[in-house]
């Protein structure tokens, strides 16, 4: 089956609990129309780059799949009708990457970015 990743963002006035409960709920329909679950991660509020019906902040939450294309049109009819998402990314990967994802790496782990090179000499 071919493997997929998924972002969803959830509206900001929910609690973590309603937040992760969603990701449990389309874990679920992924299950029932034959597809698993390979992991899950929540990662939490963030502040979004522009507002989505009115909101300026939103849950982030990401699944990796091993799902028929069938149970992700599914999982994505359900979300769009679903009044607490606001947005479905999903994305066909080759493979999955092993390890917790880059949002939930922590910022020493990234490595150290160094000098960009397009400063000049400080006056």
């Amino acid at each position: 089956m071919p493997l997929y990743e998924h972002v969803m963002i959830a509206r900001q006035d929910l609690s973590n609990a309603q937040a992760e409960g969603l990701v449990e709920h389309f874990s679920t329909v992924i299950s029932d129309n034959g597809g698993t679950i390979v992991g899950t991660e929540y990662w939490g509020v963030k502040t979004m780059a522009y507002k989505i019906n009115k909101n300026r902040k939103g849950h982030y939450m990401y699944l990796r799949t091993d799902a028929p294309s069938a149970a992700i049109q599914e999982m994505e009819r359900l979300a769009r009708l679903h009044d607490d998402v606001m947005r479905v990314l999903s994305i066909k990967v080759e493979a999955h990457e092993d390890g917790p994802s880059v949002q939930m790496q922590k910022r020493d782990e990234r490595g150290d970015r160094g000098d960009r090179g397009d400063r000049g000499p400080r006056r």
